[in-house]
Formats: C-alpha cells, sequence, structure tokens
C-alpha cells in the first residue's frame, strides 16, 4: 500500500504487483517521494508529476492511454519526459508529441471522494505539495 498526501487531502493506493511487478519495483527505489503535482495541459481532468529525463529502465507494462480516476500511472519516459499522471476525471493521456500510454501501477483505494476537489485545487490554485509514502 501507499500513502499518498497532496494538497490538504489523504489517500491510499494499492499497489498492482500483479501487472506491473516491474513499475512497482522502480516506483519503491524513489521513495519516499516529495514532489509537487501541476494540472496536465493536453490530457484532460488530471494532474502529472514531471520528472525529466530520470530513466527508471522501464518499457510498457500494464499500460494505458485512458486511466479511470485514482489511478496512478508512470510513464517511462521516450516520446515525452518520464511522468507520474494521476486521473481524477475523464483521461485521454496524451503531449505534445501526441497519444502516450503510462504504466498502471497503483489505484487510489481510500480517499476517492476527495480526487475531484484536489484536481479543482491543482488547476485554479496552482501547484500542490504531493508526496508518496509505503506503508
Amino acid at each position: 500500500m501507499l500513502r499518498m498526501t497532496a494538497g490538504p487531502f489523504s489517500f491510499q493506493l494499492q499497489l498492482n504487483e500483479q501487472t506491473a511487478p516491474n513499475t512497482v519495483a522502480a516506483f519503491r527505489t524513489l521513495l519516499p517521494l516529495t514532489s509537487k503535482i501541476i494540472h496536465v495541459r493536453w490530457s484532460g481532468e488530471a494532474g502529472w508529476i514531471p520528472m525529466g529525463d530520470l530513466d527508471l529502465g522501464l518499457g510498457p507494462e500494464n499500460a494505458t492511454s485512458y486511466p479511470h480516476p485514482g489511478e496512478l500511472v508512470l510513464y517511462p519516459g521516450g516520446v515525452s519526459e518520464t511522468e507520474l499522471l494521476l486521473g481524477y476525471g475523464y483521461v485521454n493521456f496524451s503531449s505534445k508529441a501526441g497519444q502516450l500510454a503510462g504504466n498502471h501501477f497503483a489505484t487510489v483505494v481510500e480517499g476517492n471522494e476527495n480526487l475531484r476537489d484536489l484536481g479543482k485545487m491543482f488547476l485554479w490554485e496552482g501547484a500542490q505539495d504531493i508526496s508518496f509514502t509505503e506503508v
């Protein structure tokens, strides 16, 4: 399980170790992770955490271009920069270079009722602090 704190909200996420074991293992090497989450530019109702040219040695694994609300995906880089994306509504994952598919490796299982409020917060108020720890 992961604990994610974003803005004033707290969430519990289930790691998808069966469907994305390599992505889960790579993400664990980043923990504890503290950053900022900002609203996406092209993908719809989601926030993203840019990670630049970070290379985690991953390829596609349980990849999706349409993450559902509460699904956390990691785009391992390639066409665009490495990033984390968290959906809070409808998402069509893309970048200025076109369609992307990120590795769905964790899903919010507690705190879902706050996802839309978090999304509105980083849309209208700007970047929000976000942190991930394993519990």
